[in-house]
């Protein structure tokens, strides 16, 4: 990365922390507005881009702004600008405004949305709610000659092919005779154009997960001797790490509903907040889901759950919750979501400086919960 900064690096970041291939089906991610090849110093992480942060955005010459929550979720059939709304994506263009949204991929990813809330809460033995993704795997195989055989094992093992479990480095390679005629213009590492070559050779295979194939392949073909590298990547039914939506683990010790659901309140900064169930209810494990998360009452129940804690529960919903045995914790959907701006704002401070370079990343100084207690 060079030292200026542009939307399409901050994509690019963002990518990293948040892989779009993690997004549940039809959500609305991405860059929403704006310029990829525009310079930015200063970005604004914020749940969502309301009209009072872009007024807000304006003022303090921000360059960009990372949302949450997409600003185009549903299609635009017309902008009057009379509307707040309407007017706030006019002053996006008229400013040169960036905006890329990462949603459901961000509530998946590790260190997102549901391992910020489930960190607050102090959850321990934390593990996925509902698997969504399995990252696909494929079998590397590659032709070496053995004289080069330990230089390219070790290259494509170190670039993160072969992990198997809490094992790196895991190959296979059985030995045999390799044969290549060079055709003209060709520059071979062993043999002479024209004249039909046998070397001894030896086939090399290993395991490489989708987000690393590419890399692995092109780190192989740089150390590899020959001038046409020979080799196959074949899909593979097993899978590699799994992702998913929600999260559930244990407390440190059991305590009440009513003490739980009060923990909730004070670690989100809310005056108030309603519970579903008894009170006394002795709770031990929790699941969290940031945003509306009543559909996974069942998964939440299956994998041992006394309480949900997620947002925008209903009546009917709470209420078949609590008939079926599981209680339910509703914050605001802004409140349990807000904190992840900050934790993500440093994620890519970080991520900058290990590029050496530096811009003004921080969560955007604007509330924007549409709801009031009094």
């Amino acid at each position: 990365m060079t030292s200026t900064v542009f939307v399409r690096d901050i994509m690019r970041l963002m990518e990293e922390i948040a892989p779009a291939k993690l997004a549940m089906d039809n959500d609305k991610i991405g860059l929403q507005v704006g310029n990829v090849d525009k310079p930015v110093s200063r970005v604004w992480v914020a749940l969502e881009a309301s009209p009072d942060t872009v007024d807000a955005a304006v003022d303090a010459g921000v360059d960009m702004i990372v949302t949450h929550h997409a600003l185009l979720f549903r299609p635009i059939a017309r902008l009057d600008t009379r509307q707040r709304r309407d007017r706030a994506i006019q002053q996006l263009l008229v400013h040169d405004i960036a905006v890329f949204s990462a949603h459901t991929n961000l509530d998946i990813a590790p260190g997102g949305v549901n391992d910020v809330i489930a960190g607050k809460l102090g959850l321990k033995d934390v593990e996925v709610l509902d698997v969504t993704y399995r990252e696909p795997l494929y079998k590397l195989v590659v032709y070496v000659p053995t004289t080069h055989l330990d230089v390219v094992r070790s290259a494509i093992g170190d670039a993160g092919a072969g992990a198997i479990g809490r094992y790196t480095h895991c190959t296979f390679s059985a030995s045999g005779t390799g044969t290549f005629l060079p055709g003209q213009g060709t520059k071979p590492f062993i043999g002479t154009q024209g004249e039909l070559e046998q070397v001894a050779e030896a086939r090399l295979e290993t395991v490489v997960p989708d987000h690393l194939i590419h890399s692995v392949v092109a780190r192989m073909c740089e150390v590899h001797p020959y001038e046409e590298v020979a080799y196959d990547i074949l899909p593979m039914l097993q899978t590699g790490d799994e992702f998913g939506i929600g999260r559930i683990g244990n407390l440190e010790r059991s305590i009440a509903l009513e003490e739980f659901a009060e923990r909730v309140r004070d670690e989100f900064g809310m005056r108030h907040i309603r519970f579903a169930g008894d009170p006394n209810l002795q709770v031990d494990r929790v699941a969290v889901l940031g945003g509306s998360g009543s559909r996974w009452v069942a998964a939440s129940l299956e994998k041992g759950a006394q309480v949900l804690v997620t947002s925008d529960v209903g009546h009917h919903e709470a209420g078949d919750a609590w008939a079926d045995g599981m209680a339910v914790v509703d914050a605001t959907h802004a409140a349990l979501e807000q904190p992840v701006c900050a934790v993500l704002a440093q994620m890519l401070r970080d991520k900058l400086r290990a590029n050496g370079t530096s811009v003004t990343i921080e969560a955007a100084p604007v509330t924007v919960d549409p709801f009031t207690w009094i």
